[in-house]
């Protein structure tokens, strides 16, 4: 099993652990209201220390075999852009994919580029046998991102989460190993190294 979380490198992107001095721009891009609307986790208004808060036992939880989160970078300019994660139940070999991006960054398609690694991780490097996601049933970029993945949509939870006073319904995806072994992605492609 990894205990040390690698950084990994798309065609665009570069996926890595993130850094306390990551913080103030996270506070910002994650502390948009339209970023919180569409996620099931990020407060808003977004709370004086929360990202500090969510990057200080990073390290250690990946360490542990909890979870892997990633800073999503721009490798052009270096320029933090989102986060990606997986939350890892290491008895039943599963995890929860989830991510948010930057509202200056979206429809650039760095979400997809980066969920499609952080699966291939997943399975490849976490051997897990299931990834699943959840997204907000109103939410259909992210729907998007997840059919691109090859995910299927396993059904709908009804007024499953409460959030900002209202109960919304939830929709479920998820992928096997088998089937990720076999999908276009898995055979393409897509520029994956892991840096030193």
């Amino acid at each position: 099993m990894i205990t040390r979380q690698p950084t990994v490198v798309t065609n665009r992107l570069v996926l890595r652990p993130f850094r306390m001095i990551d913080a103030p721009l996270v506070h910002k891009l994650a502390g948009d209201r339209a970023v919180a609307a569409t996620t099931l986790r990020i407060p808003h208004p977004y709370p004086e220390g929360f990202a500090e808060d969510w990057i200080r036992p990073q390290a250690e939880e990946f360490e542990k075999g909890k979870s892997a989160i990633f800073a999503i970078e721009i490798e052009a300019d270096q320029q933090l852009c989102g986060a990606i994660g997986l939350a890892v139940n290491r008895e039943d070999r599963h995890a929860e994919l989830g991510y948010w991006i930057g509202v200056p960054y979206w429809n650039r398609g760095y979400c997809t580029e980066a969920a499609r690694e952080t699966l291939r991780f997943a399975f490849e490097q976490l051997h897990l046998h299931r990834v699943h996601a959840a997204h907000f049933v109103g939410n259909l970029a992210s729907g998007r991102v997840l059919s691109k993945l090859g995910m299927k949509c396993e059904g709908q939870l009804r007024q499953h989460v409460l959030k900002w006073g209202d109960f919304l319904d939830v929709v479920v995806y998820g992928i096997l190993k088998s089937e990720w072994e076999t999908n276009q992605f898995r055979i393409a492609d897509s520029g994956l190294r892991i840096a030193e």
